[in-house]
Parts: C-alpha cells; sequence; structure tokens
C-alpha cells in the first residue's frame, strides 16, 4: 500500500499577485540544496484518517501556528515518484515566514558515529512568486502550484 501525506498550500493576494508559502526541510541532507528543495508543508497519515484534518496538524506542527479559518480550495493527489501519495489542500492567508517554530526530529549524526542530533523539521519558510516556486519547490509537487493558478484563471 502507498504511504498517504497531505498538506496545506498556503498563498495570499496582493498587489503583486498571488505568493506560496513554502518550507525548507531541516536536517542536514538538505542543508546546501535549495532549489528544487522547498516543500508545501505536509505530513503522513493512516487511511481512515480525515486528510485535511492532518493537513492543518502537520501545518501547524512544522510552522508554529494554526492554519486560518477560510474557504479550502480541494488540489487533489499526485503520487510521486516515491510512490507517497500527496493530497493538497489550498487556503488564503498570511503569516511571518521568519517567525515560525518547527517541530524537531531525531537522527543519527553524523553517520554510523552512534550519536543522536535533534533537527527541525523544517528550518526555515518563506513567500514565493508563482515563477519562483516553481523553482524552489520539489519537482513531484510543482502541479499543485499550477492547479491553483487555473482555479483562479477559471474563476
Amino acid at each position: 500500500m502507498s504511504r498517504l501525506s497531505a498538506g496545506i498550500l498556503m498563498y495570499r493576494l496582493g498587489a503583486g499577485g498571488i505568493e506560496f508559502l513554502l518550507v525548507h526541510p531541516g536536517g542536514p541532507f538538505w542543508s546546501k540544496k535549495n532549489d528544487a528543495a522547498w516543500s508545501i508543508p505536509k505530513g503522513e497519515y493512516e487511511s481512515g484518517e480525515d486528510p485535511l484534518d492532518v493537513a492543518q496538524r502537520e501545518f501547524e506542527e512544522e510552522l508554529g501556528v494554526r492554519p486560518p479559518k477560510g474557504e479550502v480550495i480541494e488540489l487533489g493527489e499526485i503520487v510521486q515518484p516515491s510512490r507517497k501519495v500527496i493530497r493538497v489542500f489550498a487556503l488564503e492567508g498570511d503569516l511571518d515566514a521568519s517567525d515560525i517554530r518547527s517541530n524537531l526530529f531525531e537522527m543519527e549524526w553524523p553517520p554510523k558515529s552512534g550519536r543522536k542530533q535533534s533537527f527541525p523539521e523544517v528550518d526555515r519558510a518563506e513567500w514565493f512568486t508563482p515563477e519562483r516556486a516553481r523553482v524552489k519547490i520539489l519537482p513531484g509537487q510543482r502541479p499543485f502550484i499550477d492547479r491553483l493558478l487555473a482555479h483562479f484563471d477559471s474563476g
């Protein structure tokens, strides 16, 4: 069975157009990666859990703030190259991306050292224009940017 993941793609509308909030994964593997490394805040869930509830919980865990109330736009699912199925919801909101507080995860670091270290699940967040978001986001998540833009173009 495929692993399931759900997330919230937060967007804001301003004088300069639409911007998307993306997060950069924490930990040593991602520390020097930038383009094609950012993600929608998301997390895994089990079959039977409500994906929107999971997406809201993961947003809060990764950013340290609850997602705002508002109209949720369903962006559907995409199967990732890893076979993980990601389901994403879009939500309009605004937050200070420089003031996030992510939960931590623990891993052996350096490898084979026998020592455990803690790292933030997300080390930073940032608002991006559609053009920059397409460069920064993991390629398998890029269609969610396009789906949200298409939602506004058709409305």
